[in-house]
This record gives C-alpha cells, sequence and structure tokens, in this order.
C-alpha cells in the first residue's frame, strides 16, 4: 500500500451567527400541514442543487485501485450543514466508468473492501456511511469514535472526523439522542419537524444523502453520469428501494435483504411517503431482488407482493433456501451480473424461469413445471416448497419466517420442460414453491458480500417467483398429502446437502431447519439419536436453539450418539 497524501480541509472558523443563515435545504411546512403523500414529501428538494462542499479526510493507493475517505454535502437543516462520511474508490487513469452507490445496513460500515473489489472490475464506487461508522486501512471510525465525535472534544486520541448530521439526528445502532427510534423520531430540537412528521424518520434525511451521492458521481471526471446504480443490504436494501424510486438518475439498483417488507400503517402519513410500497411502484429501472427465503427483514412472502408493484419489467430474483439476513456467493453475485448488464453492456442475465403448479395429478400429488432459459449452460434445477407459514396476510411470527423448513425436490427433465414432485403432508395448510435455476459463468467473479468478505464464484442463481398456494385450492383440486411423519431426521443421502446450508465456503459445520417441520415433531420422551464416523479422536457438536452438547468421539469406527434434553446447556452459540 503506497500513501499517496493527506488532505485535511481547512475550515474557516466563521461566526455561529452567518452559519445559522446558510438556508434551509427544505421548504418550511405550509401552515404547519405534514407531507401525507410523495410528492408533497421530495416538494422543493433537488438532489443536484447545494454545492457539495467535498471534503478528503484520507487517501491511498492499492493494486491500481484509488481510494478516499471523504465527506460530502447532504443539505443544511435548521441553519447548519450536514455532512456525510463516505468511502470512494475507482481504477486508478479509469474514464467514463459507471458509478455505484452502496449503502450499508444497519449497525455495518462504510467499508473500503466494497469499493475495492467493484473497482477492480472497472466500476467507481461511493460507500456511504450514514450512521457514521467506517472500516478502511488507515481511517478507520468505530461506534467509540462516533461518540467522541459527537463530544466535540478534538484533542482526544480517539477523535475522528466522520458523518455530521449537524442540527438532526439520523444516526442508527445506536441514534445519538436516546428518545430517538430513527424509523420515526419524535419531534424534538434533534428533527426537521417540530411536529409528527415524516420528516422526522431517519429513512428521509438517509435517502436525501444516497441522491446526493448520485450527484457526486455524476460529477466526477473519471465517471459516465448516465450510468449509475445503486445496492445495499438490510436497511441498506430498504434506503436502495427509496433511492431507486425517488430518483431517475439511477439506472439499475440491487436491494438484498430489505425494501419489500416495510408497510406501516402507524402513523398513517408513513403510507404514502416512507413504506416501501410508496417507492417500490415508482421503480422505473432493472432491480434485481436478493431475498433469502427465510429472511426476517425482506421476506420472500413480501417479495411476490413487491413485483406486482414496480413499474420496470426488466427484473429478477436470486432467492437461496434456508437462509436468513446473509447468503452464499453464488446468490450474492447476483448484484454483480445486473450492474455489468445494465452499466457496461459486458453479460446479459438470463430471463426468470417460468414456473407452473399442477395441482391436479394422477397421483394427486402436486407437481411443479420449470421452464428455465437455457441460453447459458444450466447445473442445476432445484425446486424448494415449504408448508410452513401464513397466508392470510398476517405477519409471519419468526417459526415460520427464519426457522421455516424448505424442502428439495429434485427435477427430471424432458425436453424444455424441468419437473419436480411437491409431496405434502396436510391439505389444511397453505403451501409455497420456487425454483432455483444454477448457471454456470464464462469466467469467476469475486466480489464483496452483504458484510464484505470476499468471494469468487463460478456460478450464479436465478429463482422463479413463488407459487402461494391456499389450502381451500389444495382441498379442492384433491389434492393427497402423502407425506408421512417420521423419526428418520436425516439419511444423508442423495441430495441431502440441498436441505442443509453452510454461509461459510470451506467450514465443516453444517445447519439445517428440518427439526422445525411438523414432519419431524418428536414424541413425549424422545432422545435424539446420531450414528457417527470419525477418522481420528474428535468432539461433535450439536446445538439446537443456543442449547449445546457436546460429545466426544473415539475416532476410527462408527459410534452411536443419544441425546436427550437435558444433554443440551444454554451456550452463546458462534459457528
Amino acid at each position: 500500500m503506497t500513501p499517496i497524501k493527506k488532505h485535511w480541509m481547512l475550515l474557516l472558523l466563521l461566526p455561529s451567527v452567518l452559519l445559522a443563515q446558510l438556508p434551509d435545504t427544505l421548504p418550511p411546512l405550509i401552515n404547519g400541514m405534514v407531507p401525507q403523500t410523495f410528492d408533497q414529501l421530495w416538494a422543493g428538494f433537488d438532489p443536484r442543487l447545494e454545492p457539495l462542499d467535498v471534503e478528503v479526510l484520507d487517501e491511498w493507493e492499492k493494486d491500481g485501485v484509488v481510494l478516499k475517505v471523504l465527506r460530502y454535502r447532504v443539505g443544511v437543516f435548521k441553519g447548519k450543514k450536514a455532512m456525510i462520511a463516505a468511502v470512494y474508490g475507482y481504477p486508478k487513469g479509469g474514464q467514463k466508468l459507471p458509478g455505484l452507490v452502496q449503502i450499508h445496513g444497519g449497525g455495518q460500515y462504510a467499508q473500503f473492501q466494497a469499493c475495492a473489489t467493484n473497482a477492480k472490475r472497472g466500476y467507481a464506487t461511493i460507500s456511504i456511511s450514514w450512521a457514521g461508522r467506517i472500516i478502511a486501512p488507515n481511517y478507520s471510525v468505530r461506534p467509540a469514535n462516533v461518540k467522541k465525535f459527537w463530544e466535540g472534544n478534538t484533542e482526544d486520541p480517539a477523535y475522528k472526523v466522520t458523518t455530521d448530521w449537524g442540527a438532526i439526528d439520523s444516526y442508527h445502532a445506536p441514534c445519538r439522542y436516546p428518545k430517538n427510534t430513527f424509523t420515526l423520531n419524535p419531534p424534538s430540537e434533534s428533527t426537521i419537524d417540530s411536529v409528527p412528521s415524516p420528516r422526522n424518520s431517519g429513512w428521509f434525511p438517509c435517502t436525501m444523502a444516497a441522491r446526493r451521492a448520485l450527484t457526486f458521481l455524476e460529477k466526477r471526471p473519471e465517471i459516465d453520469g448516465e450510468k449509475l446504480g445503486v445496492y445495499g443490504h438490510s436497511m441498506g436494501g430498504k434506503l436502495t428501494v427509496l433511492t431507486a424510486g425517488s430518483d431517475s438518475r439511477v439506472k439499475a439498483a440491487a436491494p438484498s435483504c430489505g425494501g419489500v417488507s416495510d408497510r406501516k400503517t402507524d402513523p398513517s402519513f408513513l403510507v404514502d411517503t416512507i413504506s416501501d410500497a410508496a417507492y417500490l411502484k415508482r421503480i422505473t429501472c432493472p432491480i434485481m431482488f436478493l431475498s433469502p427465503a427465510n429472511d426476517f427483514h425482506g421476506r420472500i412472502n413480501d417479495l411476490q407482493t413487491a413485483l406486482t408493484e414496480i413499474k420496470s419489467k426488466d427484473w429478477r430474483m436470486s432467492c437461496g433456501p434456508h437462509h436468513n439476513h446473509q447468503d452464499t456467493g453464488d446468490f450474492e453475485v447476483a448484484t454483480q451480473i445486473w450492474f455489468d448488464q445494465h452499466l457496461k453492456d459486458a453479460f446479459v442475465c438470463p430471463k426468470t424461469p417460468v414456473s407452473k403448479l399442477k395441482l391436479k395429478t394422477q397421483s394427486g400429488v402436486p407437481q411443479l413445471l420449470v421452464m428455465p432459459d437455457n441460453t447459458k449452460s444450466i447445473i442445476s434445477v432445484d425446486v424448494y416448497y415449504t408448508q410452513q407459514g401464513q397466508i392470510d396476510g398476517l405477519r409471519d411470527n419468526s417459526q415460520n419466517t427464519i426457522n421455516r423448513f424448505w424442502h428439495h425436490s429434485a427435477t427430471s427433465k424432458k425436453g424444455k420442460v424441468w419437473s419436480a414432485d411437491v409431496p405434502i403432508l396436510s391439505v389444511d395448510k397453505p403451501l409455497w414453491v420456487y425454483a432455483n435455476v444454477v448457471y454456470s459463468m464464462d469466467k469467476p467473479i469475486t466480489g464483496a458480500g452483504y458484510y464484505y468478505g470476499e468471494y469468487t464464484v463460478e456460478q450464479f442463481n436465478i429463482s422463479s417467483k413463488m407459487e402461494m398456494i391456499d389450502p381451500s385450492e389444495l382441498q379442492s383440486a384433491k389434492v393427497k398429502p402423502t407425506l408421512k411423519s417420521s423419526m428418520l431426521i436425516e439419511s444423508f443421502k442423495d441430495n441431502w446437502r440441498k436441505e442443509w446450508f453452510n454461509y461459510k465456503t470451506g467450514k465443516w459445520w453444517l445447519y439445517t431447519h428440518k427439526l422445525y417441520d411438523p414432519q419431524w415433531i418428536a414424541p413425549t420422551g424422545a432422545k435424539l439419536a446420531i450414528k457417527v464416523r470419525s477418522k481420528e479422536a474428535n468432539k461433535l457438536v450439536v446445538s439446537i436453539d443456543g442449547y449445546q452438547a457436546e460429545v466426544d468421539l473415539k475416532g476410527g469406527l462408527v459410534e452411536s450418539v443419544s441425546l436427550s434434553p437435558g444433554d443440551f446447556k444454554k451456550k452463546d452459540v458462534a459457528l
């Protein structure tokens, strides 16, 4: 790593009276009436109007990539400037580059790794720190540093310049002031309006910050301002949807684990101003949804509704079965190929597979027919289904979202159609079914994942829409419940790994949600029996719901292990 130079902006010490005279970015409320609609909320805001006042806090170069930690102006609130910190990176010497805004999630950081890996693939990226936290080799800002910044003690060794929301509080995890909640801060000296208002929600100024980041990108000499994209994870996924739905400069978007489920109705003024639905229906750019099937924040059921709301006809989704709020590289890479197609014309993403669920079959067992786009080499077509969940519009609980089990059904191919049986346990429960098509790549892609760890993959995944079937439909079609309750949880034969998962490539541990499925309900007094073979002496660790049992193995032979509930002890399991 070769340091180039470090720039420190010399700020003029203007009298506070002059600072207070800066005109506010947002117009005042008219007759005290708060915005009730999208148009009212954004009236009077022009993301290109004000100067950016860019300050470069650190700059370095590594492996042909120029990286900077900087701040730019979001706007002026109550006469005080709000400056957001960010990491910016681009390939040295690059010209007419596509530009990306990367938005971190709750509790996360603006991160140089996203900028660095994107730069090596020909992108300029600004990773914005709406919460004030930053990860960079020589300029990291942790939560303790953020608090020191709030205190304003510049002589403290832990003090570092970072995001400054000025007169308002749009920080998160934690908010700056204890009574604030970010989602809708109560009226106070730290809010834009002195009455309950959608402008007091942290989502609003953070979306302003993302839109100003687009302005930053389009003004950079190395960037083609007509090729801008936005992506983010979790809360960053929602902010991605809010940005893409409010700014026509976004030419491609890729939200992950957010942006589809936040449909608040209380207070009512949030419905048409801050809710996901208010922005989804305004999205016209190509959009890729990354939606793990067990995610608690951006729920796969809600994604099906979102697809009916967006105006864009060019969309895809990539849904990892069993996963909650994180993914593996073959799903995360969907972001990369989406931007390659729409911002670089360097890829053609296969179309969404067409699927059709047949309820009326000769055997009485439902069958899913899948017709994938075969313009790229197909590795596999996999069908996943579950009967854990609600279909009546009520919010799912953790039992049927985070812990729902997705049965895997192997497919067979006839002509251009792949088919799989979908045997079920009950016709009194709803049914959800979807398919994943796994494609091979012409060459490997390396990127930074949801939590910025690097991955390199040679395949990617495109998902079908999910069929959601009410029990009355199953009964009307005379579907037969052919699955039987079983005491055998896993035989470890055939495609058993499709029903287990692991987020960490190369690690030995595996997870499954099988024990939550009614098919494997244990009778009273039952024990968990396992046959295990280890080459040498080792330790078997079994974890269930934060309880853990450990068994010493002799090694060299098949050993039978029997565990009762009393063998499991409460532990903080971090596998």
